[in-house]
C-alpha cells in the first residue's frame, strides 16, 4: 500500500482549527507549543514540522478566525438593503457585547498587541490584508448608496474616515472600561447620515 500523502498546508490548518479555543481559554502570550501539541493529539516535535514557532501557530489560528469572520460578515449583509444598515453591520464587531463576540474581540485585542509590539512582517501584512478587505467593502456599500440616490456623491470620500473611526472606537473600547462604544457609534453614524443622505421630498 502506498504511503498516505499529507497536504502540509491542509494539515497545518487542521491543527490550528483544533487548537483555536486555546487562544480564548489561555491567551496568546501564555499559550505554549506543548499545550498545542496536547490539544491536537500529536507530539511536540511534530508541531515543528508544520509551524516555525508559537507565533506562527497564533498567526494561523487568527488567520482562520478572521477569514471566518469575513465570510460571516458577507453572509450577514447580503440581504441588507439600506446603506446605513450595512454601515452599522460593519461596526458590529466593535459594538456587539454578546459573550461570543467579546471572546473574539478580546482575541483580536491580544493579537493586535503582538502586531504592535513585535516586528512581525507576516502579521503586519495580514493586518493590511484585513484593512483592504473592509476598505473595499465600505467603498462598495457607499458607491451602491450613491448609485441608488441614497447618498450624495461626495460620500465616497468618507471610506478611509469610517475605517479610521472603527479602529479608534475599538482602541478606546480596549483601553477604557466604562466606554459605551454602541452609543458613540450610533450617534456618529446617525449624525453622519443626516449630512450625506439625499433628502427625500
Amino acid at each position: 500500500m502506498a504511503p498516505k500523502v499529507v497536504d502540509k498546508e491542509q494539515r497545518r490548518k487542521e491543527i490550528a482549527r483544533t487548537c483555536s479555543d486555546l487562544i480564548h481559554d489561555i491567551g496568546m502570550k501564555k499559550l505554549t507549543v506543548a499545550q498545542v501539541a496536547i490539544k491536537a493529539g500529536i507530539g511536540k516535535g511534530t508541531i515543528y514540522e508544520y509551524f516555525e514557532n508559537k507565533d506562527d501557530i497564533v498567526f494561523e489560528i487568527m488567520n482562520i478566525h478572521i477569514d471566518t469572520y469575513h465570510n460571516e460578515f458577507l453572509e450577514t449583509i447580503k440581504d441588507v438593503k439600506s446603506t446605513k444598515q450595512k454601515i452599522f453591520h460593519f461596526f458590529k464587531f466593535v459594538i456587539d457585547d454578546s459573550i461570543e463576540n467579546l471572546k473574539h474581540f478580546n482575541g483580536y485585542k491580544e493579537y493586535l498587541s503582538i502586531v504592535l509590539s513585535d516586528d512581525n512582517h507576516a502579521m503586519k501584512k495580514f493586518n493590511l490584508k484585513c484593512n483592504v478587505f473592509f476598505n473595499d467593502q465600505l467603498r462598495k456599500f457607499i458607491k451602491e448608496g450613491i448609485d441608488k440616490k441614497e447618498l450624495i456623491p461626495e460620500s465616497i470620500n468618507l471610506v478611509d474616515g469610517l475605517l479610521t473611526f472603527e479602529k479608534g472606537l475599538a482602541l478606546i473600547k480596549m483601553t477604557q472600561d466604562d466606554f459605551d462604544a454602541k452609543s458613540s457609534c450610533e450617534l456618529f453614524i446617525n449624525t453622519l447620515f443626516d449630512l450625506i443622505e439625499v433628502e427625500k421630498w
